[in-house]
């Protein structure tokens, strides 16, 4: 089998983890001179970076998978990511896919490509994670191209939360060795991102797996300690894992970005054990309270899971208290899901799906009003502003960014985009949107 050119378009799904390790993917076959496709042209090569985290995840993957090989079959289609990882047979049964590749096959996909190319046989190329997998980081860090840049800095988690599948399909903890985040960090900031993003699948955890020594506090003061103007923002953090000293540098370091993402999943403390979770709601409202105290006015957002087997209506209602006295600032609300080889996919008392999904709304709507209330706090106050794209809204175009605090920020598109951070007065909120304009005093 033969291509005309080396074209490709990949498409991650899920968190923002395998956002970034579809730029990785990205950066890969762009070393290996092919050019991306980032319009609705056609490819030669297609890249499917699936979740397996929901069933409805799973389901998008299916249907774009089919979609893709019925509109281009004469392309190459590969699936990798989590869902490849855990259900690589079911992948197989859609007889779409020319290459299936698990998590640590992917640094390799440029030749399991040229490999297909040359012989025309269909691979399946995945193996067990274990602890032994080191952890790596797929492609150059620079290709990235916004003024956000992701840097991952742990894979895998050994909580196995009953409802979770990512044990299964990242394996346990494992963390990039601290010179080693460092130094891409550095190369980051040296390629001109004003912000850096620490992500993983469970960061908190970080350097469990490395030598004494090597923690999350370590690490965010090695990069700070860095040369240059740039903002560090924390990615996920379960409530458990903030230690002394990250607390000491939350409070005394401000460039670290006044933004937490501290995942809840419900309000009820007979839920959070059944989920197997390690912490209580007052323990959470603990930790939520005296993090506001050390940073006044900081973003707090979380995750919240509805219709967990056994969650009655009554729970549900507690959780609902519950997020509204949290004053969340956006929360990612969504169903349980039953993954295959998880605990509770077992449990009886399994909610029924218009249950679900009417909980799920009715807290969408609590997170609207949330979301809008924190944000129209800022009006009349100066915020830290970081462009990101131009957009068009109702006919006028604007330069978006988001804020130190990750609100969504709009600066009306007169002369060239501002390069850098720089300070912005809120005067309205409009759809979402924290309107500004440029602070030159």
């Amino acid at each position: 089998m033969c291509v005309m050119d080396k074209t490709f378009k990949i498409y991650s799904f899920g968190c923002k983890v395998n956002q970034e390790e579809g730029y990785g993917l990205a950066a890969l076959f762009l070393d290996q001179g092919w050019q991306e496709v980032l319009s609705a042209e056609q490819a030669a090569l297609y890249i499917v970076n699936a979740c397996a985290v929901t069933q409805t995840a799973e389901k998008k993957a299916r249907a774009l998978i089919r979609r893709l090989r019925r509109e281009y079959p004469q392309a190459v289609l590969v699936v990798t990511g989590c869902y490849a990882q855990v259900a690589s047979n079911q992948i197989a049964k859609l007889n779409a896919a020319d290459i299936i590749s698990g998590l640590n096959e992917r640094a390799d996909l440029p030749n399991l490509v040229e490999q297909f190319l040359a012989h025309d046989q269909p691979q399946i190329k995945v193996s067990l994670i274990s602890q032994k997998t080191p952890m790596t980081s797929l492609g150059h860090l620079h290709r990235q191209k916004r003024a956000r840049a992701y840097l991952k800095i742990a894979d895998g988690c050994g909580q196995f939360c009953h409802y979770c599948i990512i044990p299964l399909a990242r394996g346990p903890v494992r963390s990039l060795p601290q010179e080693e985040a460092v130094a891409k960090a550095r190369e980051l900031i040296q390629a001109g991102h004003k912000e850096v993003v620490l992500s993983g699948i469970h960061i908190g955890a970080y350097g469990e797996d490395l030598a004494t020594g090597q923690n999350l506090a370590t690490l965010i003061e090695s990069i700070l300690a860095l040369p240059g103007e740039f903002r560090l923002r924390l990615g996920s953090i379960e409530p458990q894992q903030f230690s002394t000293e990250l607390l000491h540098l939350w409070a005394s370091e401000q460039r670290i970005c006044p933004h937490l993402h501290i995942p809840l999943q419900s309000g009820s403390d007979k839920v959070l054990a059944s989920m197997n979770r390690h912490y209580s709601s007052a323990e959470y409202a603990a930790l939520l309270a005296k993090l506001r105290a050390k940073r006044h006015g900081c973003a707090i957002t979380s995750d919240i899971m509805v219709g967990y087997p056994g969650e009655s209506a009554e729970e549900f209602l507690t959780t609902l208290s519950f997020c509204e006295q949290m004053a969340f600032t956006r929360l990612h609300v969504f169903p349980y899901s039953p993954r295959p080889g998880t605990f509770a996919a077992n449990l009886t008392q399994q909610i029924p799906r218009n249950e679900k999904q009417r909980r799920a709304a009715l807290l969408g709507e609590l997170a609207k009003e949330l979301a809008a209330a924190y944000a129209r706090s800022f009006i009349g106050e100066e915020l830290e502003y970081l462009y990101e794209q131009k957009i068009v809204m109702q006919g006028q175009p604007y330069y978006s960014g988001h804020s130190e605090n990750y609100l969504p920020l709009l600066l009306p598109a007169f002369g060239p985009p501002p390069i850098g951070l720089c300070t912005v007065l809120v005067w309205e909120y409009r759809d979402g949107y924290l309107l500004v304009n440029k602070n030159d005093k």
